[in-house]
């Protein structure tokens, strides 16, 4: 039996302000000029890149509160999530703010899922104002899942280079902004994947699954749709995912895309592209918000995904759970 896993909104939330911050060279990639602030060096002042990671979240959460023209005071919840252990940037950036704090994870998907968490409370009635926030940093992610970044390593084909940026939106029936309509959570997919330089193979099951659930539940198909965006795929995963729905008579076409492939141009040298948290957070709090405010995607369906895993399961040889949950925005 097909599960229903989509929330269609009664009230459809708006996303009534967004906001991202990234660093240098995500700055001259392809979505430059779509960014609310552009780092001048990864570290922003702080002397760790843990640090620096905590201070972009800080920046972006005050940033959205700002852009949405409210005070801290009218905010009934912050919902966010990271990549580092025990969601530290998150928890930390948190303290710094006095309004109830819910701690989400779900690697690089995290975006979608907090939206989605965020729209369903608003909706229901539970808050008026929710700000959602994601970030990731490249030097933390390095450290923490692969070398530290002295020992020069080189990267394989299929590897992504993790986004250092920040995205944050507000959730509210109130004010103006495209409405988030329905919200689709997503199941743990294990394709037995182990090559963690390789999560566009591993993630790509993951997102198969969901659109196939969404597209089920919602009875739609990929021409309902101005954009259809995953995650952070990159170049392979992508390419992947477009083959699984083929082999379900379902044709992804020009109107597909991917936020890590899209990332960087290709003379950045980042293989397969960008990945990492604050990857489809930054493209989404800008380009894709910025297209859905002005009319140019009337109806934007956004399925970011993230790969379960940790240092100790990769050490104890485990393969890689994932994870896409996929919200749907109206203009």
């Amino acid at each position: 039996m097909q599960r229903e896993q989509t929330f269609k909104l009664k009230k459809k939330p708006k996303i009534i302000g967004s906001y991202s911050i990234v660093g240098p060279k995500e700055g001259n990639g392809n979505f430059g000029d779509y960014f609310d602030y552009v780092m001048k060096n990864d570290c922003f002042g702080e002397d760790t890149f843990e640090k620096a990671e905590r201070k972009m979240l800080e920046t972006a959460i005050t940033g959205v509160i700002q852009k949405a023209k409210l005070q801290p005071r009218d905010v009934d919840m912050m919902i966010a999530g990271d990549l580092l252990n025990q969601i530290i940037s998150s928890s930390y950036a948190a303290r710094a703010f006095q309004f109830p704090f819910l701690g989400v994870y779900g690697a690089c998907s995290t975006m979608a899922e907090s939206i989605a968490v965020g729209a369903v409370l608003v909706d229901g009635g539970y808050c008026d104002n929710i700000v959602c926030c994601t970030g990731s940093h490249f030097s933390t992610a390095e450290r923490q899942y692969r070398f530290p970044l002295e020992l020069g390593n080189q990267r394989p084909p299929t590897s992504q280079w993790t986004i250092t940026g920040a995205g944050a939106c507000v959730l509210s029936l109130a004010g103006e902004g495209p409405r988030v309509s329905m919200v689709t959570f997503g199941k743990v997919v294990d394709w037995g994947v182990k090559d963690v330089n390789d999560m566009g193979a591993a993630m790509a099951p993951a997102a198969r699954d969901t659109l196939l659930s969404h597209f089920h539940n919602t009875k739609t198909t990929p021409e309902d749709y101005d954009l259809i965006v995953t995650g952070d795929l990159g170049k392979l995963g992508s390419e992947i995912l477009i083959d699984l729905m083929e082999d379900e008579g379902i044709t992804l076409g020009v109107n597909y895309g991917d936020c890590g492939q899209m990332y960087f141009r290709h003379d950045q040298k980042t293989l397969c592209g960008g990945s990492g948290a604050g990857c489809c957070a930054t493209v989404f709090n800008s380009y894709i918000m910025a297209k859905l405010r002005d009319g140019q995607y009337k109806k934007v369906l956004f399925l970011p995904t993230g790969a379960l895993l940790s240092t100790t399961s990769t050490q104890q040889g485990d393969s890689i759970p994932c994870v896409c949950h996929a919200i749907v925005v109206e203009s």
